[in-house]
């Protein structure tokens, strides 16, 4: 049986959709292996969101091809994903190496194109077929934490945002597919669950559910093993009165919330086309932080969109200075093609959005390192990870930290193992880290 090697590029929702082709692909019988060389087919599941996963995306792909080349094992090369079906025609013109493009909704073709020798090149364009194969998943992150997508596709029209051209209107997955896929994470020792879609907040609209999100939650803090559940990606204006309750009495779903703002001033807001404006953001944190004491909020933010002046960006700098976030992320605006703001006219000189960038960043700098050094002395559950790369620090998480995207705990003197969750005294702090030991009182 032939081999077969997947690389995963993007953000969480592409590596469950990675995680679910290597289940499907396992259960039909094919061998896996982690080891490129060693490969008959290698599959590269792409991001196409921004230029820089572009560039990652393409670089990745040549560095594949490669394989095929100088009497390598590789026999096939195939790419799927967002820059698949964002690019196919340009990928097979500009890399013949790649035998096969599949895009984001042609997944359960995959087997039967590995199966079969041959068939066509592009079928990007091939019809679409709702692709679940979330039982049978082959769980790539660390054994005591996975994320669960829970949606497909987005409904917003974000001028900076190709995803729904790409992925289609949101596409909520049943409850009971969600809650089977977490009791058999749970069974296989997962204790934190992380939900991510491009939407959260919106989960089970399309199904007529109200306050989706909230059965969701409450019905996953029922199963045995789980211990934390984590919210990614809540679009500001449905973080409604239900969810910022259910998240405050639900013993399990950790004090965390990630909300992406994009910007604060008003006129790039609408700009930007999105729903919400600043009064409502300003009221919605306030209810975020009033009834949930302790909660972590992280966010993200567009530097540089078209039309920003001086003014706006202060304006939001401001704004980030005055709000003290827990975790922040910036990018620099990236003029995206198949995207409203692509045919804006008013574009900021890239340099500028740069700029801004770094200018927020120093500003969140100064934030983390300053509420870190408050948490000194106090003492929080510490999800243990194990050592670092180099092999030579135990690491760990807080509740109110995200996996690979927020701070991390170093853990001293501590008999503790990887997957433990263990109350710690904080007793250090750097930058973005904290120092802990196991709580002895």
């Amino acid at each position: 049986m032939k081999k077969i090697g997947m690389i995963s590029l993007g953000c969480p929702k592409n590596l469950v959709d990675t995680e679910g082709l290597l289940g499907d692909l396992k259960q039909n019988g094919y061998e896996l292996t982690d080891n490129s060389a060693e490969a008959d087919v290698l599959i590269v599941n792409t991001c196409g969101f921004l230029q820089s996963a572009v560039e990652e995306s393409v670089n990745t792909i040549l560095e594949m091809a490669r394989h095929k080349q100088n009497g390598g094992k590789c026999e096939r090369l195939i790419v799927t994903g967002c820059l698949a079906e964002r690019h196919p025609e340009e990928l097979l013109k500009e890399i013949p190496e790649i035998d096969h493009l599949l895009g984001t909704k042609q997944y359960p073709l995959l087997k039967n194109l590995i199966r079969n020798n041959g068939g066509q090149r592009n079928l990007v364009h091939e019809p679409a077929q709702y692709f679940e194969a979330y039982n049978h998943r082959v769980v790539t992150t660390p054994f005591y934490s996975a994320y669960i997508k829970i949606a497909e596709g987005c409904s917003n029209q974000c001028a900076f945002c190709i995803i729904p051209k790409l992925r289609g209107p949101i596409k909520s997955r049943p409850i009971d597919s969600i809650l089977e896929e977490a009791r058999a994470l749970a069974e296989q020792g997962v204790k934190e669950i992380n939900l991510v879609s491009q939407d959260t907040t919106l989960y089970g609209y399309d199904l007529r559910m109200k306050n989706g999100l909230v059965e969701l939650l409450e019905r996953l803090s029922d199963i045995k093993g789980i211990e934390w559940i984590r919210l990614f990606y809540c679009y500001p204006t449905v973080v409604n009165d239900a969810l910022i309750d259910a998240v405050a009495r639900l013993d399990k779903v950790v004090k965390y919330i990630d909300v992406p703002l994009q910007h604060t001033h008003d006129f790039m807001l609408q700009r930007m086309k999105r729903q919400e404006r600043e009064a409502g953001v300003r009221a919605m944190l306030k209810k975020l932080r009033d009834r949930i004491p302790g909660v972590a909020l992280r966010t993200t933010f567009i530097t540089g969109f078209p039309g920003e002046t001086e003014e706006h960006f202060v304006h939001m700098e401001n704004f980030v200075r005055e709000m003290e976030f827990d975790h922040l992320g910036v990018f620099a605006y990236s003029d995206e093609p198949g995207t409203t703001a692509y045919d804006y006219a008013d574009k900021v000189d890239p340099a500028i959005g740069e700029a801004r960038r770094d200018r927020l960043m120093a500003a969140q700098h100064e934030i983390a390192t300053r509420r870190n050094a408050a948490r000194v002395g106090q003492v929080h559950p510490v999800l243990v990870e194990g050592l670092d790369d180099d092999g030579m620090l135990l690491m760990g998480r807080l509740p109110i930290q995200g996996p690979d995207i927020d701070g991390q705990v170093i853990i001293e003197n501590s008999p503790v193992e990887p997957g433990d969750i263990v109350p710690m005294r904080i007793t250090g702090s750097l930058d973005y880290d904290l120092i802990a030991t196991v709580d002895e009182t």
